[in-house]
């Protein structure tokens, strides 16, 4: 396991530099098998030292590069995949580790396309008032969201490209359902959406 002080969502990368002793035993390890360790949030602490919090929903990162920078030393890039859950939490010895499994979405009731088409357009007009405000100009929306997909997958695509803070963003992640994304993602819209209102009008 790999505790972060960000919450990653599927289909992110993530680059990494690796040089704290125990993560890269991590790693070395990593590369001897399927290339894959589990990532979570920190809920309070550092990412170097230990002696921190975890978060118990995560993702599974696969190694997709990787390079020796001598001394035991790596650099990684990494594809987020199947959300997790921890179910127990092992003795750090010699790296983070727990007793974890994949996470599907709960069953519920279904997200329709008229609902993904509201979120998305709820973002895409969070995202031109802020590009506004800073005299930017948005790509088209359709460059931004595919539009096509499962509809768990297309919210977490949102997710990731709205500047909503990690305790968002890991609320996106450890929502159960579908439908509970769905609804935390307009809190989180509604919550950066009246940040970015006061910041405007100072």
């Amino acid at each position: 396991m790999f505790p972060l002080e960000s919450a990653l969502l599927p289909d992110e990368e993530l680059p990494l530099r690796i040089f704290e002793p125990r993560y890269r035993d991590l790693v070395s390890d990593c590369l001897r098998g399927d290339r894959r360790f589990g990532v979570v949030l920190i809920a309070r602490g550092r990412e170097v030292g230990g002696g921190d919090e975890r978060c118990d929903v995560g993702v599974i990162a696969t190694i997709t590069e990787h390079r020796k920078l001598g001394f035991g030393r790596y650099v990684l890039r990494s594809r987020m995949g199947e959300r997790l859950r921890v179910a127990e939490w092992l003795p750090d010895n010699p790296y983070p580790r727990a007793v974890a499994a994949i996470w599907p979405d709960e069953p519920g009731p279904p997200v329709g396309a008229a609902a993904l088409r509201e979120v998305e357009d709820r973002g895409y007009a969070l995202l031109e008032r802020i590009a506004t405000a800073r005299g930017l100009r948005l790509p088209a929306r359709e460059l931004m969201f595919s539009g096509t997909g499962e509809a768990g997958k297309r919210l977490y695509s949102l997710a990731t490209r709205i500047p909503i803070g990690p305790a968002d963003r890991y609320a996106v992640l450890a929502a159960p359902s579908v439908v509970d994304r769905l609804a935390v993602l307009h809190e989180a819209i509604d919550t950066l959406a009246a940040m970015v209102e006061f910041q405007l009008s100072e």
